[in-house]
Parts: C-alpha cells; sequence; structure tokens
C-alpha cells in the first residue's frame, strides 16, 4: 500500500501546521507584494523620465518651428538634444551630444510609440554609462528632435529596491514566522491547559473540573461544555451508585428472609416443620425479588435507548378502559374519556397506567378517579386518589429510584420504590412529562403526552 504523502504533516502539532501554514501564506503574500512594488516603482520612474524628455522634446521643436533655435541647444536638466533635418543629418546638439550618429536610426525612429512613450538606448557607444530613454517628436520642415535622458540613477534605484526586498523579505519572513509561533502558542495554551486538566481527571478524581481561561472565545466555550459534561457524568456516576447501593440493599432484605426460613425450616425435624408454610413464605420474597429485578430490567432498558423501541398508534382510551378493567369497579372510576391516540408502545404505556392505579390504589381511602382529556396538542391521563396525600416538597421527589415516603404511603406491600421512577422514564421516553399536585384530600398524578401532529394535505377520515 503507498504511502499518504500528507501522512507526516498531519503527524505535526496543531502549533507546527498552523504556523508553517500562516508562513507559507506570508512568504507568498510577501513576494507578490514585492514583485508588485518593483514593477510600479519601476513604471512610474519610467513614466516620470519619459516625461521630463518629451517636455524638452516638445520645447526644442517649437523653439524650432519658430526659428529660434541656437546651436549649441541650451538645455539645463542634463538631457541630451539631437535635432535631424528632413534628410536625417543632425543640425543642432546640446553641447557634449553626438552631432555624427543619431541616438536613434531611422528606422527605430519610425517605430516610436505616438503617445510619448520611450525607448532604450544603450549609451555606451556615444560614451554615456548605462542605459538611455530616448523620445521623438516631429516638428516643421521634416525636422525630427531626439531628447534622451540617462536611466542609469533609475536602473541603479531599483537594483538598490530589489537588494533592499531581497533581503528584507525573509528577515520579515522570520520575524513574522517567529511572531506567529508565539501568538498561535499563547492561542493555543488554554487548550493545553485543559489537556493537562483532563490528564489530571481520574476516576477516583470525580470532583475536579478543567481550567476554563478568561478569555470569551471558543475555547472558554469548549471548557464551559466540557465542565457541564463532567458534571453531568459525575450525577450519572453518583446516581449509579446509589442505584447500585440501594438495589443491594432492597436485594439483602427478602434473600435475608429467605434464607432465615430455611434454616429454620432445616434446624426443626421434617415432622414438626410446616413446609408448605414456609414454601409459601419463600414464594412471597421470590416474587418480591422478581418485581425487583423486572423494576431494574425496565429502567436499565429506559435509560439505554431513551426512545420507544416500537412506536405504534396507540388509542389511550381504549388503554385505560381495558387496564380500568382489571381493577375492583368499585374503587377506579373513569371520569371521562376523550379521544386521543398517540405514537409509541402500548405495552409501555400500559406500564404506565398500571404502576399509577397500583399506586392510587394502595393508597387510596375509597376511590380512585381515571380522566383522559386532549387539548393543545397534548393528551392528558389524570389518576386522582383520595388518599393521605404527599406533602410538596416530597412529590419530585418520589420520582427518584428506590425512594418511599413515611409509613403513611409505604408499607411493606409499597414495593422497591421504582413505580414512578418508571412512570417518569417511561413518560419522558415518549416525549411527555409527568407530575404530582394536590387532589385535597389525596394526590392527582398527570400525564401529559405529545399528540401526533396532522400531515398538511391529510384530511381526517
Amino acid at each position: 500500500m503507498a504511502a499518504d504523502p500528507l501522512a507526516w504533516w498531519r503527524r505535526r502539532s496543531l502549533r507546527l501546521r498552523l504556523t508553517a501554514t500562516a508562513s507559507a501564506v506570508l512568504a507568498v503574500a510577501l513576494g507578490a507584494a514585492a514583485w508588485l512594488l518593483v514593477g510600479v516603482l519601476g513604471r512610474a520612474l519610467t513614466d516620470s523620465t519619459d516625461e521630463i524628455a518629451h517636455q524638452r522634446a516638445r520645447e526644442v521643436a517649437a523653439l524650432a518651428d519658430d526659428g529660434r533655435l541656437y546651436d549649441p541647444v541650451a538645455v539645463s536638466d542634463g538631457t541630451i538634444i539631437q535635432v535631424l533635418d528632413a534628410q536625417g543629418r543632425i543640425t543642432h546638439v546640446t553641447p557634449g551630444a553626438d552631432r555624427l550618429v543619431p541616438l536613434v536610426n531611422a528606422r527605430a525612429r519610425g517605430r516610436t510609440p505616438r503617445n510619448g512613450g520611450g525607448l532604450f538606448v544603450d549609451g555606451d557607444p556615444y560614451g554615456i554609462p548605462g542605459p538611455l530613454r530616448v523620445v521623438v517628436v516631429r516638428a516643421d520642415d521634416g525636422r525630427t528632435v531626439i531628447a534622451a535622458r540617462s536611466f542609469k540613477d533609475v536602473a541603479d534605484s531599483l537594483t538598490t529596491t530589489v537588494h533592499m526586498l531581497v533581503v528584507g523579505t525573509p528577515m520579515l519572513l522570520v520575524l513574522l514566522g517567529a511572531a506567529s509561533w508565539v501568538i498561535i502558542g499563547r492561542t493555543l495554551r488554554p487548550i493545553t491547559e485543559l489537556r493537562r486538566g483532563a490528564a489530571e481527571i481520574t476516576g477516583t478524581a470525580r470532583a475536579h473540573r478543567l481550567p476554563v481561561p478568561e478569555a470569551r472565545d471558543e475555547v472558554q466555550e469548549l471548557a464551559t461544555t466540557l465542565n457541564d459534561m463532567l458534571a453531568r457524568l459525575e450525577a450519572a456516576e453518583t446516581s449509579q451508585r446509589a442505584l447500585i447501593s440501594d438495589a443491594a440493599h432492597e436485594l439483602r432484605s427478602p434473600l435475608a428472609s429467605i434464607r432465615l426460613q430455611l434454616e429454620v425450616a432445616l434446624g426443626h425435624p421434617p415432622d414438626e416443620q410446616e413446609w408448605r408454610e414456609t414454601a409459601e413464605g419463600v414464594l412471597e420474597d421470590t416474587l418480591r425479588l422478581s418485581r425487583l429485578a423486572e423494576g431494574l430490567l425496565t429502567l436499565a432498558r429506559l435509560d439505554e435507548h431513551r426512545r420507544p423501541a416500537r412506536r405504534h398508534p396507540v388509542d389511550l382510551a381504549e388503554l385505560i378502559g381495558a387496564t380500568a378493567d382489571r381493577y375492583d369497579q368499585a374503587v377506579v372510576k373513569i371520569m371521562g374519556l376523550e379521544p386521543a391516540v398517540v405514537e409509541g408502545d402500548a405495552m409501555d404505556l400500559g406500564r404506565v397506567l398500571v404502576n399509577l392505579l397500583d399506586n392510587a390504589v394502595r393508597h387510596a381511602a375509597a376511590r380512585v378517579g381515571v380522566e383522559l382529556r386532549a387539548s393543545g396538542g397534548e393528551a392528558v391521563v389524570t389518576v386522582t386518589d383520595d388518599g393521605p396525600g404527599i406533602p410538596e416538597a416530597d412529590r419530585e421527589r418520589v420520582f427518584n429510584r428506590f425512594t418511599r415516603l413515611d409509613s403513611a404511603r409505604s408499607s411493606n406491600d409499597g414495593g422497591a420504590g421504582l413505580g414512578l421512577a418508571i412512570v417518569r422514564e417511561t413518560v419522558r421516553a415518549h416525549g411527555g412529562s409527568v407530575g404530582l399536585a394536590d387532589a385535597g384530600p389525596g394526590v392527582r398524578a398527570v400525564v401529559r403526552l405529545p399528540l401526533p401532529r396532522p400531515v398538511p394535505g391529510h384530511a381526517k377520515p
């Protein structure tokens, strides 16, 4: 298998990759800026030289047209002037200029730009060091004025500029790269602190939190989010530990009872022991263990999936009627049933009703009422008993696992305290909510489940 050419790059540190990328971009930008600077500067200096030479040539042409041109031609700024007649012979020059050979031959003069632009001419054959910038202007009577200016100073300036850029640009790039290394390092320092803080958090140091930087940036948001996650994990672990402890406590009682009954039975002679009574006691404790195991498995499944595994239309009115028929009709009364169909698992929702009705019947003085209403896009199931009630401070706590209140509502047949916990988790898995309210006397359990939204364009049959 061919090696990935980018594997080495991906294995480098984030700081190195960011610095190298930033330096590469800076190098391209500085190189382009230097090239543009030299080009613009050279063009500007060339145009300035052409403008001066063209201006002097026009002045000389004007003097020639007026007949006021004298030889030698007097020009004070060092511009070299040659005036040619119609036959191409030199008639007037500035002091020191060549009187025999024109700076531009006839063919080159014909190619001279008409917009005032100039030509480069080598000055060495004329005893002038460096290149010359030459312009040609036409005058009356077929005369031609040639104006030239030395380009050596401009060329030297451009060369100096290029040398400075060649030396200065790498130095500036190194300086900017070093600054980028430092700045990126300082920017990534909070992430390093987060990594160190995460490395210090172990299974026995659950209360630790990651350091939150002072800057209000994305790293602070990340640290805050991670700390919130740690808090949730800590709460979940605490809840799990409490669940294990409570489950062990609940399992200990029936197991101890079974062991005691069996030890007592075995400690008596067979003919003196009531084995049927012992078997009934053991069976009762076994059923208690079975209910506890079933409740724990149900909670484990709800914690794992968070949503019902099977979702089908469930007619709540039909489900409530079938569930209420299992109880004494003199105790459980259906107060009203409005049509309501929700999406969910009929078995799980039936367990919710059974748990609420069992709890209500267990603590009711004489009557339990069940009602179903549909309003505001929700199906509202209400189960009301006329028992001793629950203090307002405990109405939220009773939904915790293995929570049982005082003897007024938690006799020995009250279960392990998982019923309301299963109710809440099941209702939440169906996207609803459950709460308790005062019924004066008694307690009112209110379950709210969302009704399916109607599909646009589909009318009810």
